[in-house]
């Protein structure tokens, strides 16, 4: 999944703006279609400029090319490959907020998992931890779906998550997976301790083994007897049940 490219192409406003400025990666150039009139990439332009990095005015037609993409807002980067970051569950200690980290069983939506990234970031989770099989990475259409956020927020790739899981319980985080048959309701559980919430993917969930690992399962209520939320939704739910338990317990 991870791409052995030495550069990539970001499209769309969103994206390209949040890596430059939150300089994880390196932005070789900058491209900007003839005719821009938006305040957002005259923003774009005078950060590029601050930060030196080159800037080069083609068509919109040529960036459709660079992007292979009709969603690219006139904007576009050639950039370095997105920076994974190393899972350090014993450098966590140092940080002054409870512990959120998400898990994300074989999510492959890349729409999906664009919209989990912006949310978690939104929320507060400090990281994000996929699978390096069966998943969908960190490409530009997710960086795009995210509204950028893909480019702030710490995403790890993992070779085993069962693994990863039973190392999470080794150093004391709580981990709870979300599941339509799970025993406890989301508002029932106390997400203010050191906790990983496991989300799974479209259609078939978590996989067994991923829930055998967890220590609790709990679901979200609903009124219909209709099919369980999509990933993404679901995870939004639940991510905001931790920010609210964290931030405003009263409400």
């Amino acid at each position: 999944m991870k791409s052995n490219r030495e550069t990539e192409i970001l499209y769309g406003i969103h994206p390209v703006f949040e890596a430059v400025q939150s300089g994880r990666r390196r932005i070789f150039e900058l491209f900007m279609a003839e005719g821009r009139d938006s305040q957002r990439n005259d923003a774009l332009l005078s950060l590029a400029l601050e930060k030196k990095i080159p800037v080069r005015t083609i068509s919109p037609g040529e960036i459709r090319s660079l992007s292979q993409s009709d969603k690219h807002q006139n904007v576009a980067a050639r950039v370095s490959p997105y920076p994974y970051a190393p899972l350090d569950l014993e450098g966590r200690d140092s940080q002054t907020k409870p512990t959120l980290f998400l898990i994300l069983d074989q999510i492959q939506d890349p729409q999906n998992l664009g919209a989990i990234l912006r949310t978690a970031l939104c929320a507060g989770a400090n990281h994000v931890i996929v699978p390096k099989d069966r998943s969908a990475g960190a490409t530009p259409a997710v960086s795009r779906a995210s509204a950028g956020a893909l480019e702030h927020i710490r995403l790890s790739l993992v070779t085993n998550l069962v693994n990863t899981i039973k190392e999470m319980k080794e150093n004391d985080l709580w981990v709870f997976g979300l599941d339509r048959d799970g025993r406890t309701p989301v508002y029932g559980m106390d997400l203010t301790v050191p906790t990983a919430l496991v989300i799974g993917g479209e259609g078939k969930g978590i996989r067994p083994l991923i829930k055998k690992a967890c220590d609790e399962l709990i679901f979200i209520p609903q009124v219909a007897l209709f099919n369980s939320l999509n990933a993404s939704a679901a995870g939004a739910v639940v991510l905001y049940e931790a920010f609210r338990q964290r931030n405003n317990p009263g409400l």
